[in-house]
């Protein structure tokens, strides 16, 4: 496992994990925009030889708080730790760089993700009703919180 800061030069390797992850997944030009953002920044995970991309986050660390915006694993390397060890390099880059608490957004019925950020120290501490559409029905968000620098 090799977890790594990525730039400008991944956003076509992210946009593809996005897409293997999400059913709306983002384009390499929206992760282009959002890294050129002040305190953005992305970590990847490899494995293998040659390396081969199993997940990424792309959080942004500004103020004094840092956000998870995405994180995806890709669906046949789930299961095996690469998300928790996202969570944990993201959570000391936020910290490096200022941040005293990390916040993210959940749908509420994503169980394995609200397990995995429970598993990484975030608490729940609010509920976006409707934040995520689905076809089926807009999706609650769950709000977590992680204590940083402690």
């Amino acid at each position: 496992m090799i977890l790594r800061p990525v730039g400008l030069e991944a956003c076509f390797i992210l946009a593809d994990l996005h897409d293997r992850a999400f059913p709306r997944p983002w384009s390499a030009l929206e992760f282009e925009a959002l890294l050129k953002s002040p305190g953005v920044f992305a970590v990847m995970g490899e494995a293998g030889e040659p390396a081969v991309e199993k997940g990424f986050i792309l959080c942004r660390s500004i103020a004094g708080e840092a956000e998870v915006l995405t994180i995806a694993v890709d669906p046949a390397a789930r299961r095996r730790g690469w998300g928790g060890a996202l969570v944990e390099m993201a959570a000391g880059i936020a910290t490096e760089t200022g941040s005293e608490a990390m916040f993210l957004e959940v749908a509420s019925d994503n169980t394995a993700a609200v397990a995995l950020y429970a598993a990484t120290g975030f608490a729940r501490v609010g509920l976006r009703k409707g934040y995520y559409p689905h076809p089926d029905g807009a999706r609650d968000a769950i709000v977590m919180r992680r204590a940083l620098n402690t």
